[in-house]
């Protein structure tokens, strides 16, 4: 696994953590339990926090970075993603906050300052724009993400289930 430093910033690792060879976790980058992060994903905390929460999953070719201290963003933006949360494939979260329970779909990107509550699932491929706040229990499509329907209590079963099938399949790469 490729865990590097940024200057005196070195990723913490929780209990039982997989990060495949090929993804790379940078600096200020807090991994909680269970959490797995999969083939050429990238996590650079360099000029900021990154937090995962315990049991979440980051998929494969995913990109989470987060915001410097700035004139146009003053105190920076950390990344804050909950627990038991699903990252699909190839999705970019940059300085955002994702709830617990959410599912971020395939090739998605969430941007500054977006909040995700707890229970949210954003389509494959949409783009949630700059601050904006999904509230629980909704279905985002689109590009700008929009809230198309509530979840129905089978996809509000599915992302406890999903995190929970990452997790088993982390360890038999463990």
């Amino acid at each position: 696994m490729s865990v590097r430093p940024y200057l005196h910033h070195v990723p913490q690792l929780g209990e039982r953590v997989f990060i495949d060879p090929s993804a790379v976790v940078i600096g200020k980058t807090r991994l909680g339990d269970d959490v797995s992060i999969w083939p050429t994903s990238v996590l650079r905390g360099d000029v900021h926090d990154i937090v995962i929460g315990a049991r979440s999953n980051v998929q494969d070719g995913s990109i989470l970075h987060v915001t410097h201290d700035g004139e146009y963003a003053p105190g920076g933006r950390s990344l804050i993603v909950g627990t038991d949360v699903t990252v699909g494939h190839r999705a970019v979260l940059h300085a955002c906050t994702v709830g617990n329970f959410c599912l971020v779909g395939m090739g998605a990107v969430v941007l500054d300052g977006a909040v995700l509550e707890d229970y949210v699932m954003v389509g494959a491929g949409s783009i949630v724009a700059p601050g904006k706040r999904l509230e629980s229990r909704g279905l985002y499509v689109g590009s700008p993400a929009r809230r198309v329907r509530d979840l129905t209590d089978r996809e509000l079963g599915f992302l406890p289930y999903s995190a929970a099938n990452y997790v088993k399949l982390k360890n038999d790469y463990l």
